[in-house]
């Protein structure tokens, strides 16, 4: 299977349907082997848009997806993004692209020293894996095995935030690890999901808006 061409296509027919807004997602989409983040067995099938199985019962948002939440996030270059379930780091690999961090050429250059993506994943057979492969990949993304629902204290405040997994509500942790004037987007809601992006306002509240309904995995952790 060729599998540049074949993702190159996908990302035409996503644009052509208005499912990408953003040049920077498009080329980040573009960009990032998917095939290279799936196992062995669900490379033939990588470049429909839809979610595969990677494991522990988790899934690989669907290309569409990780494109709707990318343009939500309004990504600047150096920007510092907190992510709420690694999965397999595909989502990762997508955010760090679409910030500008990497340059193509004969080699890439590190991210800038005040930007960059943390990410918290639960299951630490799938964290150990994500590192694995971003790393192999070439992309410097933080990811540490935890409690998404406790954020990651060390690095914020955070300019943005997104889940890859569905809370009953915005985790209240999350939000106060934003700085005033940044935005979390991520699927709500057990059974029927809405998209929602919040922007953090300077009194500590936040303004929100939905995106449409959307599925996605349980979130995990909070104690349960």
């Amino acid at each position: 299977m060729d599998f540049e061409t074949a993702r190159k296509q996908m990302v035409d027919r996503l644009v052509d349907r208005g499912r990408i807004e953003r040049e920077t997602t498009a080329d980040a989409l573009r960009t990032v082997p998917r095939h290279a983040f799936v196992p062995p067995e669900q490379r033939e099938s990588t470049y429909q848009d839809r979610p595969l199985p990677i494991g522990g019962g988790q899934t690989i948002s669907a290309p569409h997806m990780v494109a709707i939440v990318t343009d939500l996030l309004a990504l600047d270059p150096d920007d510092r993004v907190l992510e709420i379930g690694t999965g397999c780091g595909y989502h990762a690999a997508v955010t760090t692209e679409a910030l500008g961090q990497l340059e193509r050429g004969d080699g890439r250059d590190e991210r800038d020293a005040s930007g960059g993506v943390y990410s918290v994943e639960y299951d630490p057979e799938l964290a150990d894996r994500a590192r694995e492969t971003l790393s192999e990949r070439g992309y410097d993304v933080d990811v540490r095995t935890g409690d998404g629902y406790e954020g990651w204290a060390d690095h914020a405040p955070y300019d943005r935030a997104y889940l890859t997994c569905a809370p009953e509500s915005l985790p209240e942790t999350v939000i106060e690890q934003l700085r005033p004037g940044g935005c979390v987007v991520g699927p709500v809601g057990r059974g029927r999901q809405r998209l929602v992006r919040a922007w953090r306002r300077e009194d500590g509240g936040i303004d929100r808006e939905t995106h449409g309904g959307v599925r996605f995995v349980p979130m995990r952790g909070g104690d349960d």
